[in-house]
């Protein structure tokens, strides 16, 4: 052989071998239900181990039941891995594991009804190399743990399948594909597929629970006469009894600040106490508009180093010091912290279990992100301004939110959640009345003016109340701790900016119509929550309004 020729064939032959060494040895596939079943998915009402499973036990139909049992086994020709190293053959199998997974798409009588990548850090790392087969609950009685779980919920309740799946017989489809992020998504083909006929039984509920609910005496509002379309109330209703709507506790309409809608779910009434999480953050950007009207803070741009000696903290740094009130209530302050990254040492759940919420906040080290720039969501930075306005304020933030805020907007009955020092936690858990809440969103919708007396100044409502990320693209925006949200209905589109809490928690303030929406929810920690609440406002309360104009 010529030199030159031997050269390109041992570049080949390495180029090869190279190529290679990225795949993985799979899993011997000596099941005979795997090998029959291989390249399909199916069905089963029971947690069996695939050494255990027999034809017999799976199923083709099934009566569907939410609070039931329904799984699914999915055989594999190779493993999950391989089939990545596909898609990009000169990676690594790590680095194929931390930029792709499987993609599952759910069809409902032959329409597309929600694909979804998998998060990479679902399943282990293990599993996804060697193993060939997957067994994942989608329902369980018995609340398995379990990221299958999860993501029927997505399907299920924020992305349509409870439409699709309406009382009587349906088809449900899944189909599992490889997909890898390298930067765009790339998917390979189906690599197992089944399906099972379900059958959705009908319900029978009540007309005192679809009824559109009059609105009772002595509300504290005035009952506007503006027409409201009830019979898409009532089909709100239907569903909320069927619980296809779930875990609703209240929703309440102003209009033209008078009160329109005002209506209570699962046990719930006008002077039930609220629990709605993080939508007291919101609370904190009030109070600390109030305090600079005040004088008692110069601007929302001060330092932390105007109110703390940082060097008695842990990760003292300079660009610490340099944090302002501004950035933490735009969460771009720059800490280490991200609610949504649980390896992030400022998640909020690191937070709870320590003595002192301050300490812990102010003990994180910083980010490489330049304070006011990089957008991340940091309870604990909410804890500080809290902080800062307890050290600041007359009597402390307790008497002070009581005198200038609750006070003033005639807000009588509330409790505060509280810190280990026993100060109240602007973090949120501050729980009310729906109706009072609505009063807090009326109130920015004023201006900052109720009964005539100015509680927050005019200029501070349009700063709290602006996009200040318009330039991401991950979310619609955020302002001084209010979420920017835009609502369409038909070929209408509806700006609104609202305080957001887990569970489905809204105060939602529409910039360009006279109306505040309150939706409360105990929703906590369901993958739907927010989804929900955003269908209710787009696809039933704005509608209903709209259709009367």
């Amino acid at each position: 052989m010529k030199p030159f020729l031997l050269l390109i064939f041992i570049f080949i032959f390495c180029l090869y071998q190279g190529q290679s060494s990225n795949i993985v040895n799979p899993e011997k596939i000596e099941n005979p239900i795997q090998k029959k079943h291989s390249g399909k998915i199916v069905f089963l009402n029971k947690n069996i181990p695939l050494e255990n499973l027999k034809d017999s036990d799976i199923i083709t139909s099934s009566v569907f039941q939410e609070n039931g049992n329904l799984g699914i086994h999915a055989f594999f020709e190779n493993s999950l891995v391989n089939y990545l190293h596909q898609l990009a053959p000169s990676r690594t199998a790590d680095e194929l594991l931390k930029n792709g997974n499987y993609q599952f798409s759910f069809y409902v009588d032959e329409k597309l009804i929600y694909t979804e990548n998998l998060n990479t850090g679902a399943g282990t790392s293990d599993s996804k190399k060697f193993r060939t087969t997957l067994r994942i609950p989608l329902l369980s009685s018995k609340n398995e743990d379990s990221w299958g779980r999860f993501l029927w919920m997505r399907f299920y309740m924020a992305h349509d399948g409870i439409d699709a799946l309406t009382a009587g017989n349906h088809i449900l489809k899944i189909e599992i594909r490889p997909y890898l992020k390298v930067p765009n998504i790339k998917t390979g083909p189906v690599i197992a597929e089944g399906q099972i006929h379900l059958s959705v039984p009908s319900q029978n509920i009540p007309e005192k629970q679809i009824a559109f609910q009059p609105i009772l005496s002595n509300s504290g509002w005035k009952v506007s006469k503006e027409k409201i379309n009830t019979e898409i109330i009532r089909s709100l209703n239907r569903k909320i009894a069927e619980n296809r709507f779930k875990d609703l506790t209240g929703i309440v309409v102003i209009k033209d600040g008078k009160l329109l809608l005002e209506e209570y779910f699962n046990g719930f009434g006008r002077d039930s106490l609220q629990d709605t999480r993080s939508v007291g953050k919101s609370f904190s950007s009030a109070l600390t508009g109030i305090a600079i009207k005040d004088g008692y803070l110069k601007s929302e741009n001060q330092y932390l180093k105007e109110f703390y000696d940082l060097k008695q903290f842990k990760n003292y740094s300079s660009q610490k010091g340099d944090v302002t009130i501004k950035s933490l209530m735009t969460m771009s302050s720059g800490f280490e912290g991200n609610d949504d990254d649980p390896e992030s040492p400022g998640n909020e759940e690191n937070m709870y279990p320590t003595d002192n919420w301050v300490k812990f906040a102010l003990d994180l080290p910083m980010s490489e992100n330049e304070t006011g720039k990089k957008w991340s969501y940091f309870t604990a930075g909410i804890v500080i301004t809290g902080d800062i306005l307890d050290k600041t304020v007359p009597e402390g933030l307790e008497n002070y939110a009581d005198k200038k805020l609750f006070h003033p907007l005639g807000i009588t009955d509330y409790k505060w959640q509280f810190t280990p020092q026993q100060k109240p936690s602007l973090a949120g858990g501050l729980r009310m009345k729906a109706l009072d809440f609505a009063k807090f969103g009326q109130l920015y919708k004023n201006n900052g003016v109720w009964n005539g007396k100015t509680i927050l100044d005019k200029d501070w409502v349009k700063k709290s109340l602006t996009n200040y990320f318009s330039d991401q693209n991950d979310f619609e925006g955020y302002g001084y701790l209010f979420w920017r949200k835009v609502y369409t209905v038909g070929d209408k589109s509806f700006e609104a900016f609202q305080s957001s809490g887990n569970g489905g928690n809204k105060i939602i303030m529409f910039t360009q119509i006279p109306l505040v929406i309150v939706i409360t929810a105990r929703a906590y920690n369901k993958p739907y929550a927010h989804q929900q609440s955003d269908k209710i406002v787009q696809e039933y309360l704005l509608p209903s309004l709209i259709s009367n104009e």
